[in-house]
């Protein structure tokens, strides 16, 4: 077990922010993004580790660790990361190497946010069976455990039910030592436990699509899971204090850049719960997270001072 903490990952009474860019443009409209994201004062962007995404499949979609590579060649101070990569399509093995060269190409600057996948098109374009939730958990446990070895270890030799591994090398390893962080998504109690055991960091959507109707049903469902996880921590003994908590704030039926005076409430009740950090999804025209960069300009200018300041 590895618990890694990076620079400016002390307990805060602010919450630190986050904005998700979808790989979806090609990289001339979307490198301005990544550059004004840096300037707006954010704390860390993010982008999709899918194949396709839901209502998205059937759009132009890039992956996920060239857009991060380039974004990395264009910002200096940012931190990078993926929301989430998945044993959906990935295996640990390359997937150890190419985090080794995103965070060597960023200088240390890359967290990798890792959950367990959901059924649909990342695994059906392969080809393959999607799993019952029992052993998609299973499997990601395995998946988060091997990743955490292969980051940290000169030699990685594995054998489980889901992966194996033979005399894998690691060399030069991560810049960021131990390892680059891990913020790990989970709501159940099972995959809970793999994020308090391997986190840096964790990451919930609060409960999914189609469970809530109201803005107000869908925070009561984040205070239960931030309570589940406090039992999760508890019951190995780890303190709240040493890992952050991470809020996806737009799987709200209330998207969080609908207005600035919006955005500011959303953060004060993610600090209120102990979240730590707040993401938000980058305006797009139409469709999901659809909103204005005017709102996004007011929030870096007005809201996002409040919150460093405290």
């Amino acid at each position: 077990m590895v618990h890694v903490r990076v620079p400016g990952s002390a307990t805060v009474a602010v919450v630190r922010t986050g904005i998700v860019i979808l790989p979806e443009q090609r990289w001339w409209v979307a490198e301005p993004k990544w550059r004004v994201a840096e300037e707006y004062g954010f704390h860390h962007a993010w982008t999709y580790d899918h194949l396709g995404w839901r209502t998205l499949v059937d759009g132009p979609w890039f992956g996920a660790v060239p857009t991060l590579s380039a974004a990395a060649m264009v910002t200096s101070t940012i931190r990078l990361g993926t929301l989430v990569a998945s044993p959906n399509f990935r295996h640990p093995v390359p997937f150890a190497r190419e985090l080794m060269a995103l965070d060597d190409l960023s200088d240390g600057r890359i967290t990798v946010g890792i959950g367990a996948g959901a059924v649909g098109y990342d695994t059906t374009v392969m080809g393959d069976t999607e799993l019952p939730p029992a052993e998609r958990t299973a499997r990601f446990a395995e998946f988060v455990d091997v990743l955490d070895r292969l980051l940290t270890r000169e030699r990685t030799t594995f054998e489980g039910a889901h992966y194996e591994v033979r005399e894998a090398r690691s060399a030069p390893g991560c810049v960021q030592r131990p390892r680059l962080p891990f913020v790990v998504a989970a709501n159940g109690p099972k995959a809970m436990a793999v994020a308090a055991r391997y986190g840096t960091g964790w990451v919930t959507t609060g409960p999914p699509a189609g469970s809530v109707e109201t803005a107000e049903e869908w925070w009561a469902g984040v205070e239960r899971y931030a309570a589940r996880f406090t039992r999760a921590l508890d019951a190995i003994g780890r303190r709240k204090h040493t890992i952050d908590w991470y809020l996806n704030a737009d799987s709200s039926p209330a998207y969080s850049l609908s207005s600035a005076g919006h955005f500011r409430d959303v953060a004060g009740r993610a600090q209120e719960l102990g979240f730590t950090d707040l993401l938000a999804h980058w305006p797009r025209e139409e469709g999901v997270y659809a909103g204005s960069e005017a709102v996004l300009e007011r929030v870096a200018s007005e809201v996002l001072p409040e919150l460093v300041s405290g």
